[in-house]
């Protein structure tokens, strides 16, 4: 009797555990076409999923990850998506890329992905890295000089960064544990959001003189 006790307070615990950790469900099916019209759907994570009979090739493909971003910005860098809005085959699958180009100097500023873990490879030039832990583990910076081939993690929720230290442009791809990570810019949402947050909280959470908050909340109103 004791044994069986123990056998169901494990599995209960490990069925516990695979409900905490997961994000995006498993699939139940080969795949789940996403549609943006509901007629004929059935509503899937976040998305409605076509006849699995008149999927096609296309669905499951994109083109273009050869060519790099734009950099022509304020920070120097450009993402290039590739979730479930580019290839709607991904719907269900809990997986999306990214490419990062970096112009001399560029950087992906300080940011957090809600939905994902980031495995992030660099395939040219230099880059410094890191994450800053929860306040439990005492905002420790986990920071890594990489150079081509190397490869690092971002754990999901973690406000995170990459910056081209070099001279010349850089590249890296990544991967991400959700169709759709999502992202949040650290200054852009707490110094850009619409309405505005008040100007002395800010200043009382960031330690600033509010009329410094007040500058920064007008460079990045969206």
């Amino acid at each position: 009797m004791k044994v069986s006790k123990c056998l169901i307070l494990i599995t209960l615990s490990a069925l516990v555990i695979s409900f905490v950790k997961a994000y995006d469900p498993s699939p139940l099916q080969d795949f789940c076409v996403a549609i943006d019209d509901p007629k004929n759907g059935v509503f899937v994570n976040g998305k409605f999923c076509k006849d699995p009979k008149q999927a096609k090739p296309e669905d499951f493909f994109f083109s273009g990850l050869n060519e790099a971003g734009n950099t022509d910005n304020d920070v120097k860098s450009n993402v290039t998506t590739v979730n479930v809005d580019q290839i709607p085959g991904l719907n269900t699958m809990g997986i999306s890329l990214v490419r990062i180009d970096y112009a001399p100097y560029g950087q992906n500023p300080p940011h957090t992905h809600p939905r994902a873990t980031e495995i992030l490879v660099l395939l040219e030039g230099t880059l410094y890295v890191g994450f800053v832990s929860s306040n439990q583990d005492n905002n420790r910076l986990f920071a890594k000089m990489l150079h081509p081939g190397d490869v690092f993690v971002f754990p999901i929720g973690m406000i995170h960064f990459q910056v081209n230290i070099g001279k010349t442009p850089a590249v890296a791809f990544a991967g991400l544990s959700s169709q759709n990570a999502g992202v949040i810019t650290i200054a852009d949402t707490v110094f850009g959001s619409t309405p505005p947050i008040n100007p002395e909280i800010l200043a009382q959470a960031f330690k600033l003189d509010v009329n410094v908050v007040k500058d920064l909340e007008a460079k990045f109103k969206n």
